[in-house]
């Protein structure tokens, strides 16, 4: 096994091991916690010192790293990757249970974010997430993560024989079509309360300590690197696990540079980014000010940091499709496996311009790493992603960029195992700089 091999089966592990963002974020954690990072709370006064490593989680879905570099920060600033800890898929609803025909029982459930929905049928499915406990203090209730890891859930398709325009385009109902299955029901069935029960059973706690829950579905199945010359990543949840992986990897393995190199993770991209723990909200700008006070600068210092700093917006981006090539601009068509690609759109979408993709090009070259563009046909409106919106909080020199993909909202998306090496090489080059 080669090197850029063994380093996506790192991700595969870790996307495995992450099926919801609270996942994300612990596994983020001990990772770091085993590199020798201290954990900070945002409720603590902090002491910081220079080269000294550093990470704070916010809602435990989104999480901050950042090594203190040994220059002054007002002059040298902060160097920073931002990537998404969340993903499309299906939450589960209070009191969900719902009994079909007295034989069936299913969930209640609704979408998050834009899955494409039909490629969550006749999966294995599971459920994980985080579940809230009654404590000594009302304010501060206690959580706990949940996975659980056996195949428990199902969503079926409707026979072609019932349904024979299926494959001509069927609109699929979120409410009546996608709620899965999750068992048959016997004599001694009792509804009320039976996913809170398992989820009981599953802590080990009483059914009465559990208040509340953030859960969600899950593709049971491990990702797999496949190809005829085992060339790809075939896994649920690469938008964007793969950049948060690559960017903490990176950190990690990165020197102690003049400015300050960050990592942050935010969570809610999906849904738009307007949450305490998203890239919307003060959260990372308010990090960034609170590591210049702990430095004993000022604020005119931290807005003199802010001006000599530099982010790259790292989410998943479009290859050129195979059997869609009239999807993508007929000049700028990125490629699995030929590097990262920097996103550009006219009405910033992206945040890339001449001068953050001039950076990000010579970044590249210096580590040897190919590079591609993406902008979209003039007739498609494409996507966005959390760089124009963490600028509207932080007027920070930005880029948009992300590996090529394919089938990108779906349970199981496509990418290239030389491009995660890639853009790891990328990002360490950045933070050595």
């Amino acid at each position: 096994m080669n090197i850029e091999q063994k380093f996506a089966n790192e991700l595969i592990d870790f996307i495995y091991e992450s099926p919801s963002p609270f996942h994300v974020v612990e596994n983020v954690r001990e990772n770091l916690l085993g590199k020798g990072f201290k954990e900070l709370k945002l409720t603590d006064k902090w002491n910081l010192n220079k080269g000294g490593k550093y990470f704070i989680s916010k809602n435990e879905s989104a999480v901050v790293a950042f090594v203190v570099g040994n220059g002054e920060i007002e002059k040298e600033g902060f160097k920073l990757i931002g990537a998404h800890t969340d993903a499309p898929t299906f939450r589960i609803k209070p009191s969900p249970e719902m009994v079909v025909n007295n034989n069936y029982l299913k969930l209640n459930t609704e979408v998050y974010g834009g899955p494409i929905l039909n490629t969550w049928f006749d999966r294995p499915l599971s459920i994980a997430g985080r579940v809230t406990l009654k404590s000594d203090n009302i304010m501060c209730p206690d959580s706990r993560l949940i996975k659980i890891d056996e195949p428990i859930l199902i969503i079926p398709n409707v026979a072609i024989h019932m349904n024979g325009k299926v494959n001509e385009g069927k609109e699929i109902n979120k409410q009546k079509d996608t709620l899965p299955l999750l068992s048959l029901i016997n004599e001694k069935f009792e509804k009320d309360n039976y996913l809170v029960k398992i989820l009981a059973n599953k802590l080990n706690v009483d059914i009465d300590e559990i208040i509340d829950f953030d859960l969600f579905l899950y593709e049971y199945e491990k990702g797999t690197i496949m190809g005829l010359n085992n060339e790809f990543i075939s896994a649920g949840k690469l938008d964007d696990l793969a950049m948060v992986h690559a960017g903490i990897e990176a950190l990690i393995n990165s020197k102690v540079s003049k400015a300050t190199n960050v990592m942050v993770c935010f969570d809610n991209e999906e849904v738009g980014s307007r949450t305490k723990q998203g890239a919307g909200s003060p959260m990372l700008k308010n990090i960034l000010e609170r590591i210049t006070l702990a430095l004993r600068k000022d604020r005119s210092e931290f807005i003199r940091a802010i001006y000599n700093s530099f982010i790259i917006s790292a989410d998943m981006a479009h290859a050129l499709h195979p059997n869609a090539t009239e999807k993508h601009d007929p000049v700028n068509k990125p490629v699995i496996n030929k590097g990262p690609v920097i996103k550009i759109n006219a009405n910033q979408a992206y945040t890339t311009d001449s001068d953050s993709n001039s950076v990000y090009e010579e970044i590249c070259k210096k580590a040897e790493v190919p590079v591609q563009k993406f902008v979209n046909r003039s007739d498609e409106r494409g996507g966005s992603t959390i760089g124009p919106i963490s600028s509207s909080q932080l007027d920070i020199r930005s880029i948009d960029i992300g590996n090529p993909m394919l089938a990108m909202h779906s349970v199981r998306e496509l990418g290239g195992v030389l491009d995660h090496y890639y853009v790891k090489k990328s990002f360490e080059e950045f933070y050595n700089l």
